[in-house]
């Protein structure tokens, strides 16, 4: 686990499209890319903390493979993203990035989780989140979840 860093971006971007493509596979996120490059750009890296997690080569002694990460609003305390590779899901990598937003936000975490998303509520749940309240995505008008975390 370690600090985003720009030379981090193309992975995280790609990782992003990729993750939310094998949960929704009827929404083209590679049509989506250049709008979340932008909010990448203006808005997650100038305003939260990003965390990744990397597949470690200590063998070869390089830097290993982005696997995850998690941006998070140190002030707010809201978690947009917690984006985990396909192939790690059921690992322990999506625990470890909640931990490190943890740390960032120790008094509590907020964040929104679209109500048909089943696979990332039960891991929510099983971190100690509630429900405190639903509402609709303001881009896609889905249906969400606000779940909560509390110290």
């Amino acid at each position: 686990m370690r600090g985003y860093t720009t030379a981090d971006e193309e992975a995280a971007i790609e990782l992003w499209r990729r993750t939310w493509q094998m949960a929704y596979p009827h929404i083209d996120f590679t049509a989506r890319l250049s709008w979340w490059r932008e909010r990448w750009r203006s808005e997650l890296v100038p305003g939260c903390i990003i965390m990744v997690a990397e597949q470690s080569n200590a063998a070869a002694g390089a830097a290993g493979e982005l696997i995850g990460f998690v941006t998070i609003e140190a002030k707010s305390g809201y978690l947009d993203q917690l984006v985990v590779a396909p192939e790690r899901w059921g690992s322990h990598a999506a625990a470890a990035l909640l931990d490190a937003a943890k740390d960032v936000a120790p008094a509590g975490i907020d964040l929104h989780v679209n109500c048909d998303n089943e696979r990332a509520i039960r891991f929510y749940k099983k971190h100690g989140f509630v429900v405190t309240g639903e509402d609709a995505n303001p881009r896609s008008g889905a249906p969400i979840y606000k779940l909560s975390w509390r110290a």
